[in-house]
């Protein structure tokens, strides 16, 4: 290979230019994709990388003192925020002070809560592996060096090895802060709870990574993760529901033992409970199995990195580099065009409902069939509304500052339910060329594609706030229906809002450093009125709720409509 054509990639390389040589087996088996397949090829591997790590020592040099710099501020910051909090604590502690009065609350939550975060951890992690993944290399890499007569793997592995090293990081902020809560409130000790901790917060985003390769690297894996997403995403709400009424004393010893044992998402339970006082009988022996279990999962997927196909790398590089420029421009919503393109099936939904008689149900018809071929938006509705509805009872039940927080909470988890449902209206607002279809003017248009997401919200409310009086909730839960409209309301607000306005973000003047504050404020105006309006009408009485969400939701509708001309370009200024 010339030294000009390696000179043109001088920034393809690798983050670990110092990799260990991959067999003969690991360099075949990229020769399909490539360019030369067909016949024997010289092997410039050695060369090459030595090549580019000496073209790119200054800017690699650079690049460690920026990653070395962001390494020491995390760490002054959790060590300034977590450590020295901590400390003061276990110095309190060791003076007299007592933290152990909700010590039975938090182990009884344990078990469920663990479990649940385990799976949930999987699951995020091999989703995230359907559209970029954890061997992603940039797209100089994947276009250029990639191509040439290299060994796949050298360039390949360190990239998942960089992906272990930062899964490892909330693994062991969170087992820290297991140690520290559970040896301050189970008085265990700081060293022996987050030694146990450790394991789990080691072990599982191991696992994770190595099955997000495998994910990565197999087509069918892939397919799998779509199926059981649903079925997965459901028991991570069940335990997660499981852990909140177990810590409000409604447990099943039986059922969270079952949970535990099933699988290595529940192991790290068994483990981090042996040195508590509610320590399982055998939970220690959990430790060699979900050892052995990362260690074999690890090398599978070391050895699995190299031969993922070229064609698969092309893509998940575009697809993080889209997302990327997305974010770098603020542009949000272009982001998750990319991400929603990325990890789109092959095959779609071709879900047909018989076209109505008359006129004005067109729309309602339009966005109700787009909604039943995309039924993820149901399901992540279902999720988000889930927990909306939890929260209602004990924020009707509190008092004070207690009862404002708990009603926000629920007020922002509802408005996301509803924001799944308004993607018709968003796809609509993208580009208002679009609506030349319509008959109708362009603001009266985006009102009409409130109807199927607010009937739908009401109709989640109603089913939701049923379940919840069957369980044993109270009245507070049929506020829910009503509180579904201003939350369709404000998630029309959210889809006319347009073009992202960076210009916000660099405003002059008395501004000052307001800029981002600005932009957030522009880009979530929906929610930021919603929100505390939702929390002072939904804490009156009954009536005033009622006439509060009525006036709410006219208000916001409004200015959705307003937001709907300004951006057909059809508003005018009064004189």
């Amino acid at each position: 290979m010339s030294v000009t054509a390696a000179s043109g990639g001088a920034t393809a390389d690798g983050p670990d230019g110092d990799s260990q040589d991959a067999d003969s087996q690991d360099a075949q088996s990229q020769d399909a994709d490539r360019p030369d397949a067909g016949g024997p090829v010289e092997d410039w591997t050695g060369d090459t990388l030595a090549l580019l790590r000496a073209l790119r020592a200054p800017h690699r040099r650079s690049r460690a003192g920026q990653i070395g710099y962001a390494v020491y501020c995390g760490v002054m910051v959790v060590f300034a925020w977590g450590g020295m909090f901590s400390l003061g604590l276990f110095t309190h502690a060791s003076l007299g002070a007592d933290y152990s009065g909700h010590d039975r609350q938090l182990l009884a939550a344990l078990p469920s809560g663990v479990t649940a975060l385990g799976l949930g951890l999987i699951l995020v992690v091999a989703r995230d592996a359907l559209w970029r993944g954890p061997v992603v290399a940039p797209r100089a890499t994947v276009d250029w060096l990639l191509a040439q007569p290299v060994r796949p793997a050298r360039v390949l592995r360190p990239w998942f090895w960089v992906s272990c090293a930062i899964a490892l990081v909330p693994g062991v902020l969170a087992a820290a802060a297991a140690g520290v809560a559970i040896g301050l409130m189970d008085r265990t000790g700081f060293l022996p709870a987050f030694g146990w901790a450790l394991v789990g917060g080691v072990c599982v985003p191991l696992l994770a990574t190595s099955a997000a390769v495998a994910v990565e690297r197999f087509a069918g894996a892939a397919r799998w993760v779509r199926r059981l997403t649903p079925v997965l995403a459901v028991l991570v709400l069940l335990l997660a529901v499981q852990s909140v009424a177990a810590g409000l004393g409604h447990r099943n010893t039986l059922l969270e033992r079952a949970e535990m044992w099933s699988g290595p998402w529940g192991w790290p339970a068994l483990v981090g409970l042996s040195p508590t006082s509610a320590a399982v009988a055998g939970g220690r022996l959990a430790l060699l199995p979900l050892l052995l279990l990362t260690v074999a999962a690890v090398a599978l997927a070391h050895r699995a990195a190299a031969g993922i196909p070229l064609t698969v790398l092309r893509q998940r590089a575009r697809a993080a580099a889209g997302v990327a420029a997305a974010l770098r421009t603020a542009e949000l919503r272009s982001a998750r065009l990319v991400l929603a393109q990325a990890g789109q099936r092959s095959r779609r939904i071709t879900l047909r409902i018989p076209p109505p008689t008359v006129a004005w149900l067109a729309v309602p018809w339009r966005d109700l069939t787009a909604l039943l071929r995309a039924p993820s938006r149901f399901g992540r509705a279902v999720l988000f509304a889930a927990p909306a509805l939890l929260l209602a009872d004990p924020a009707a039940k509190a008092g004070g500052a207690d009862r404002v927080l708990l009603t926000a909470l629920a007020a922002a988890l509802g408005y996301l339910a509803a924001a799944q449902l308004a993607e018709p209206a968003r796809v609509e607002a993208d580009d208002p060329r679009r609506a030349g279809w319509s008959p109708y003017p362009y603001g009266q248009l985006m009102l009409r594609h409130a109807v199927v997401p607010a009937l739908a919200s009401v109709l989640f409310g109603v089913v939701g706030a049923a379940l919840a009086t069957l369980l044993g909730a109270g009245a507070a839960v049929w506020c829910a229906p009503l509180a579904a409209l201003p939350m369709t309301a404000a998630a029309m607000v959210n889809a006319c809002r347009g073009p992202s306005r960076q210009e916000l973000m660099y405003t002059p003047g008395g501004g000052g450093g307001m800029g981002p504050f600005l932009f957030l404020a522009w880009y979530a105006a929906g929610p930021v009125i919603l929100v505390p309006a939702l929390a002072f009408a939904l804490g009156s009485g009954a009536a005033l709720a009622v006439c509060w969400c009525l006036l709410l939701t006219a208000v916001l509708l409004y200015w959705a409509y307003q937001r709907a001309l300004t951006l057909s370009g059809r508003h005018r200024p009064k004189d």
